[in-house]
């Protein structure tokens, strides 16, 4: 399965933040979305970075509460890791691990066309495995 067969079944929507709002506009949109992080884009809508729950959280605890004023770019990941929709889920699952990160931003020409989450993965994964069993029992049966 690949990334595009994910992306068919979930939607391509990606929540995203500009990277000079306020980090207390990323909690409220966080919130809103009910999502655990949002793309980060600059002025021309172009990937900047990706900020999760975990990079408030560990922000604040280093910097304290003004942190909640600052900019997301302050607490962003710039160095952002994302995957094409042509990639595969077992490929995508593998680097999500190995990298230990929970969402990959998904670019086609350079595009932002998608974001697909572990439990994306994972769901996919179990979807799989599902229609593989029902497949074995399908042929079990026809003995």
């Amino acid at each position: 399965m690949r990334i595009a067969d994910v992306l068919r079944g979930k939607g391509s929507a990606v929540a995203t933040i500009e990277q000079q709002s306020p980090v207390t506009a990323l909690l409220a949109a966080l919130a809103e979305h009910n999502v655990g992080a949002l793309v980060v884009v600059d002025a021309e809508g172009g990937l900047a970075g990706i900020v999760s729950e975990r990079d408030v959280v560990r922000r604040l605890n280093e910097r304290g509460a003004d942190v909640l004023a600052g900019p997301v770019s302050a607490i962003m990941t710039s160095k952002v890791f994302t995957c094409g929709p042509e990639e595969t889920v077992d490929t995508l699952t593998v680097q999500m691990t190995e990298r230990r990160i929970r969402h990959v931003p998904v670019l086609s020409d350079g595009a932002l066309v998608g974001i697909v989450s572990i439990g994306d993965v994972v769901k996919s994964r179990i979807s799989q495995l599902e229609e593989h069993g029902e497949q074995l029992q399908a042929y079990i049966a026809q003995g």
